[in-house]
């Protein structure tokens, strides 16, 4: 009798489907990523994590096949076995993305952002989601997002040191994206000291020298709001409208209802002649602060 071929592992099988990936070959990668999933279902050592990450391999073959609807339920299965994932909740919220489901796309990019706030397709998923959310709902868009989750501590630390060690790339079917490893106490510092620095130039008007350290602060430390903030003040004094912008954009990713972000950002609309994008602004800052004079006094000379 012939020998009987021994069936592979479901390990043999997740790395057949990583090869196939690679080439392009997202039809059967899906079908052996699903025969992976059986195999580690039935050799009786299950383990959560790694069940969750062949439902997430699947899922992002899924995506690059078309099947959103298919990605979204992997991706929910993914994140019921192996919460926070961050490769998953990246490939649901482009799944949701690409099915127009705009606020629950939104709620996963900026979960994401919270596990690790260097994430380059989280930050441009997010304005995108925010822009379109503006566009379909106005300016009260955020008042009709479900929750958004808060990711706990134990979580982040847990994730960061993970992905200290890991690149989330092709082989591993995901977007790519390098996770830096999270600031040192020594940087965190330094970055105070120069936006301390910056802060005292712009007491003194000298807003280009500022603008220089608030960056210098930021290479150092990314994920500080009201450095963000405070450049974006010296930009709009030196007409650097889009700079402007740019700095309270990455603001408002980081905290959608901050105010400062939202009233320099209405400003610099408004120096653009962007009146649509600065009533908005304006009307959402109100909406968290009714009675901020600065922004019914702007809202009132736009409105002229």
């Amino acid at each position: 009798m012939p020998h009987k071929q021994k069936s592979k592992s479901w390990l043999d099988l997740k790395q057949t489907g990583n090869e196939c990936f690679k080439k392009g070959q997202y039809g059967e990668a899906t079908a052996i990523y699903s025969r992976a999933i059986k195999e580690l279902e039935k050799s009786g050592k299950k383990n959560p994590e790694d069940l969750g990450i062949l439902y997430s391999n699947r899922a992002a073959s899924y995506l690059k096949d078309g099947n959103c609807g298919e990605c979204v339920k992997d991706c929910n299965a993914s994140l019921e076995l192996f919460p926070y994932n961050v490769k998953s909740l990246l490939r649901r919220a482009a799944a949701l993305e690409a099915l127009e489901r705009y606020r629950h796309a939104y709620i996963d990019y900026k979960t994401a952002l919270q596990i690790d706030c260097n994430i380059a397709a989280a930050h441009d998923g997010t304005n995108r989601m925010s822009k379109a959310l503006t566009e379909a709902d106005g300016p009260s868009w955020r008042e009709k997002l479900p929750p958004i989750p808060t990711v706990p501590l134990s979580v982040k630390e847990k994730l960061t040191q993970q992905q200290h060690t890991a690149t989330i790339n092709p082989q591993h079917n995901g977007p790519t994206h390098t996770t830096k490893p999270a600031q040192s106490d020594k940087d965190l510092k330094k970055a105070q000291s120069l936006k301390e620095e910056g802060n005292a130039l712009v007491k003194k008007g000298e807003h280009k020298k500022a603008i220089d350290k608030y960056s210098q602060s930021m290479k150092l430390n990314p994920s500080e709001v009201t450095t963000y903030t405070n450049r974006a003040l010296c930009y709009l004094s030196v007409k650097q409208y889009k700079d402007a912008i740019r700095d309270c954009d990455q603001a408002l990713i980081m905290d959608s209802r901050n105010i400062k972000a939202l009233y320099r950002r209405a400003q610099a609309h408004k120096e653009l002649k962007n009146l649509k994008s600065c009533v908005d602004d304006l009307n959402s800052l109100l909406q968290v602060e009714p009675k901020n004079g600065s922004a019914l006094k702007l809202l009132q000379d736009v409105q002229k």
